[in-house]
């Protein structure tokens, strides 16, 4: 006999939620969003392309984009390596370790860039060290890719420490049992499992970067051609009330972040799908 009663759900019918997902989904993002391509098209066309190919302009996207990009992937690397130490390894101190890896998310991020210059500035603790060879940080690009490191770090770890916990150590022994050296292990082994939830992370430490104002304008020493990064160029030109060229900018940022984002999405999708085949 068939049960008579409907089965009850603690959320609300598809109807409703989605509703209410797409609500919050337009008010918090597509509006904002909309806003500034709206405001963009006040200009013309000539005008728009000759704001956001300004030569100084140009040096802050190369900027931005560049040094994010080197700092994600260094981050990937040593995010990675900081995962696997916390997850393989019992050490005193690991659950303070642990715990400061989360410093970047709740540290404001002027506090941040305050502190990373007085670290890295010529009579800072390391940097008193470092510019007498030659090597300047502070108020240099360098200090720029420094400051994107300490923000982007637990995106990685974080993205990647719960999949190293899941997997079982007996796929390493079997590779050795059959005779896999540790890099054969690595690389056949680990690394395909770890791939998709390491690309995750990498794309949150770029997009990250990406945006990044706070902790980099207090470092980068803001040298038009050199250091200069574009959310720094966007805040000059609504200080100037040039509120069409600040949006022409952010616009043009936000497309080449888009496309750089669904790239790295598809890349993931299409390594767990053949991870997924190969398994």
């Amino acid at each position: 006999m068939a049960s008579s009663y409907s089965t009850k759900r603690v959320l609300p019918g598809f109807r409703l939620t989605l509703g209410f997902a797409v609500t919050y989904l337009c008010l918090i993002i597509l509006i904002p969003l909309s806003a500034v391509f709206i405001k963009t098209f006040e200009l013309s066309f000539a005008e728009f392309w000759a704001t956001v190919t300004d030569p100084r302009v140009m040096a802050t996207y190369r900027v931005s984009f560049g040094i994010s990009l080197l700092a994600a992937c260094i981050n990937a690397v040593f995010g990675l390596l900081l995962a696997w130490v916390l997850v393989r390894y019992t050490f005193p101190g690991r659950k303070i370790v642990d715990a400061l890896i989360d410093l970047p998310f709740a540290l404001p991020t002027a506090v941040a860039g305050i502190s990373l210059t007085a670290l890295y500035a010529g009579n800072g603790w390391i940097g008193q060290y470092l510019e007498p060879m030659g090597m300047k940080v502070a108020f240099a690009p360098a200090g720029i890719l420094v400051a994107l490191v300490f923000i982007g770090l637990p995106f990685v770890v974080r993205t990647v420490q719960p999949v190293l916990e899941d997997m079982e150590s007996e796929l390493e022994e079997a590779a050795s049992s059959l005779g896999a050296n540790r890099f054969q292990t690595f690389f056949h082994v680990i690394l395909p499992i770890v791939f998709p939830a390491l690309l995750t992370g990498f794309a949150l430490a770029f997009a990250r970067a990406v945006g990044e104002y706070g902790s980099v304008i207090f470092i980068a020493g803001n040298i038009p051609y050199v250091s200069e990064i574009t959310p720094l160029m966007i805040i000059t030109k609504l200080e100037q009330y040039d509120y069409a060229g600040a949006t022409a900018i952010a616009s043009v940022m936000l497309i080449i972040s888009f496309i750089l984002l669904l790239a790295i999405n598809g890349l993931q999708a299409w390594t767990a799908k053949r991870t997924g085949r190969t398994q």
